[in-house]
């Protein structure tokens, strides 16, 4: 029979391992990323939306930024939170800046040494320059079989274009965004946000879990190339498949849909609404709803494909009827509508509408000198792991000596050598 003490002393030790499990596993429940160390070498909004979206869920985000003047878009302002861009703050919070020369010989081995305790490397510089400073995927495979190595470019790592600069305007241009995006009968539009930037981080977002998961399986990692070009044309979906199959020409519909009808926005007497009427049964309710039951017992109505055969002169008959009355009156009028019914709000308006503070989407964080921050949190909520707003966006170099000491082991007069040749900030 075991002594008492020896019993008590064996109770305090599991208690203690089952504390360690029982951490370890709180941690993996509340933040789904937690412990994937993220580098970060990317600037602008393609590259920080997708780190970004890593971050929110738990994983642990270095921004590696050039030296004195960091990301481009700390300065695309104003308006200006403090010396930093309200653009730079929207995409770049849950992040630590460091400000590392990469062309220096001191700064390359910095970045290996951390890419060595990496998980997922990040990187949206040119085709060619990541190889140029020893920094490509064959370079850091070596060191770290296990590193997921994320290039976002312009256009691909080959091709005729892939040296050109990459920017979202560019390849939407390119891809055909710009082209099927304004008024019927006016000139082509850019779309209010970089969509094209948007998605495109959001596909390497997607690629970088995917590698995670297989790793786990492999247990090696692997590059992945992700760019705007090839984004932007797979965003086509319907259209691109309009064309591919029926080799039918994409078009400008403004607020219209091509196949549709109606499917778009109206004037009001003091804004504008959007409505849509997808099928037959929605559309006579519609029509009911608005007092024009006379619409959809017209035999040039009845269907879809007579409404669209029939699209001008239907879209002008409920235009003249919206016109009569405001968008709030139309909105309690369409209560409990079983169409699809919205305003079109500006952006006071849309941080006050009801559903999107029920949904919690502004957050508020501390910003160590530009004070209460208020962001547009994360869109996704989880039953059993987090999605939220952990740090705020950081100053430029604001971790550079705390990650050389405490993640390098870097001593205080290495650090000070180190800023003395330029090689830190």
């Amino acid at each position: 029979m075991l002594s008492f003490v020896r019993m008590k002393l064996l109770q305090k030790a599991l208690i203690k391992d089952l504390s360690k499990v029982c951490t370890r596993y709180s941690s993996t429940v509340s933040d789904a990323l937690a412990g994937v160390k993220v580098l970060d070498l990317t600037r602008v909004l393609a590259g920080p939306y997708c780190t970004q979206i890593l971050g929110d869920l738990g994983a642990d985000i270095l921004k590696v930024e050039r030296l004195k003047v960091g990301d481009d878009t700390r300065s695309w302002g104003p308006p200006f939170i403090g010396n930093t861009s309200c653009y730079f703050i929207s995409i770049n919070r849950n992040k630590q800046s460091i400000c590392i020369d990469l062309k220096s010989e001191e700064g390359k081995k910095i970045i290996e040494q951390l890419a060595m305790q990496s998980d997922v490397l990040v990187e949206n510089y040119l085709p060619g320059k990541m190889e140029e400073y020893g920094l490509g995927y064959e370079d850091l495979k070596k060191i770290n079989p296990q590193l997921i190595y994320c290039s976002i470019t312009g256009y691909g790592s080959t091709g005729p274009y892939a040296s050109r600069p990459g920017y979202d305007v560019i390849a939407s241009s390119i891809g055909g965004l710009i082209h099927i995006t304004g008024p019927e009968d006016g000139a082509p539009c850019k779309t209010g946000v970089a969509l094209t930037d948007l998605a495109t981080g959001l596909y390497a977002h997607g690629a970088i879990m995917a590698a995670l998961f297989q790793r786990q399986k492999t247990n090696t990692g692997q590059r992945i190339s992700a760019n705007l070009l090839s984004t932007q044309v797979a965003c086509l979906v319907n259209l691109g498949s309009n064309y591919l199959m029926a080799g039918q020409e994409a078009k400008r519909w403004g607020t219209a849909h091509e196949s549709i009808v109606p499917y778009q926005a109206f004037p009001t007497s003091d804004g504008y609404v959007t409505v849509g009427g997808t099928n037959d049964r929605q559309f006579r309710e519609l029509c009911s709803r608005i007092c024009r039951s006379d619409l959809s017992s017209d035999p040039k109505y009845l269907t879809n494909a007579l409404r669209v055969k029939h699209r001008s002169e239907l879209v002008d008959e409920i235009g003249k009827t919206l016109a009569t009355k405001t968008n709030s009156e139309w909105m309690e009028l369409f209560r409990g509508a079983h169409f699809s019914y919205g305003p079109i709000n500006s952006l006071s308006e849309v941080f006050a509408d009801p559903q999107v503070q029920h949904n919690r989407m502004v957050q508020e964080i501390d910003h160590p000198s530009a004070g209460t921050l208020k962001l547009v949190g994360p869109p996704v909520e989880f039953s059993n792991s987090g999605n939220y707003i952990r740090l705020p966006p950081p100053e430029l170099g604001q971790h550079t000596e705390s990650v050389l000491q405490d993640r390098l082991g870097y001593s205080s007069v290495q650090i000070q050598q180190l800023r003395e040749n330029g090689i830190i900030n």
